[in-house]
């Protein structure tokens, strides 16, 4: 029993490492002009979500900004209704073999884009009031690839089972911990990149990571490889997203394409920790037969935790902590089945499209 109780301490003394701080985007220089940027939107089957983004993103643009909404092969009205909003809309050209699509979609917004910075934003995000001044501001201080996890909206209750997701996919960078920038994160968030055209450009842009399923790891690791930094914010205040509101079902679908893949990329050492974490989350159900006083103790005391982390994240509210064993079950089943469907299947699917987890050889890029 002490064995558990001090395996308990160890692992949520490790959730709080890991998610120190969330530290967000800030005009560091306000009031001085930015550069142009073209903001580029990849979208497939977005009419209802790509409406909501471009009604607080057109608001915002200035002179030499440039808002490129790419139709990614859709089978609804999004090119009609992104267009009807006030974007300039490219049909992405057939998807060559070897290709993502998403990839595919940034490359052809991309090619297409004139300014000095570009941001890549996903359709289902929305701009807070002065968003686009901070991401711009703060890309250009920072340099290199600038990627921000958006603030979550969650208002219903199937929405909150991603919780776990959310806080470990933020663990798992290695960024958010009191090491601050000292620290040798990972990954970024696809959701929101910025980066000036001619960093993009000389590493090949999304040409070079085509057939990644997690593009937006795949070209952070470009830019570190380069020598480049590669920072990793908060999105409150700044930048946010309703991820899944269409259910359950959704949810499924799309975590399960990401986040086998992703473990991969976790360092060692940040990997030992989020899984201590876990297992302390567990810990209430172990103790729960031989010391119930001791398993409510510390089921209080994770929940009290995750009601203080996931306030950093997005508006799970209180009830999502105090209720965490039914999302860390969702958690687990779901993280389960990506490892099976992206191992042993070999493929996953996303938006009606088949996607293969194993690489082909590459052939250079078009």
């Amino acid at each position: 029993m002490l064995v558990d109780l001090a395996a308990f301490i160890l692992g949520w003394c490790a959730g709080w490492w890991l998610l120190w701080e969330v530290p967000v985007p800030r005009g560091e220089r306000a009031g001085r002009a930015g550069p142009a940027a073209s903001i580029v939107v990849p979208a497939r089957d977005e009419e209802r979500n790509v409406v909501i983004l471009l009604a607080s993103l057109l608001p915002q643009v200035g002179p030499g900004d440039e808002v490129l909404v790419v139709d990614d092969h859709s089978g609804d009205a999004t090119a009609e209704v992104a267009r009807q909003a006030g974007a300039h809309v490219l049909a992405a050209p057939p998807l060559p073999p070897g290709w993502q699509g998403k990839a595919w979609a940034c490359h052809t917004g991309a090619g297409a884009a004139t300014g000095e910075l570009l941001i890549f934003l996903d359709a289902d995000t929305r701009l807070e009031p002065g968003g686009l001044e901070r991401l711009r501001q703060a890309a250009r201080s920072a340099g290199g690839l600038y990627s921000v996890q958006p603030w979550h909206e969650v208002p219903r209750a199937s929405e909150r089972l991603a919780a776990l997701f959310n806080l470990v996919a933020m663990m798992g960078t290695g960024a958010f911990t009191p090491l601050g920038r000292r620290a040798r994160a990972v990954g970024a968030f696809g959701p929101c990149l910025a980066t000036s055209a001619a960093d993009y450009r000389a590493l090949g842009g999304h040409a070079s990571v085509r057939d990644a399923i997690l593009d937006d790891l795949a070209l952070a690791e470009r830019y570190r490889a380069a020598g480049l930094p590669v920072t990793i914010r908060g999105g409150r205040g700044t930048i946010a997203v309703r991820l899944y509101p269409e259910g359950l079902g959704q949810l499924v679908e799309g975590f399960t394409k990401n986040f086998a893949a992703a473990a991969r990329a976790v360092r060692p050492p940040v990997l030992v920790l989020v899984v201590a974490w876990l297992a302390a989350l567990n810990a209430p159900l172990v103790l729960v037969a031989d010391a119930p006083g001791l398993a409510a103790a510390c089921y209080l005391a994770a929940a009290v935790q995750l009601g203080i982390l996931l306030r950093r994240l997005g508006t799970f509210g209180a009830a999502t902590a105090a209720l965490y064993l039914v999302p860390l079950a969702v958690f687990v089943a779901v993280f389960a089945r990506s490892l099976v469907v992206t191992f042993v299947r070999g493929q996953v699917r996303w938006k009606g499209r088949d996607l293969p987890t194993r690489r082909p050889p590459r052939s250079p890029p078009a």
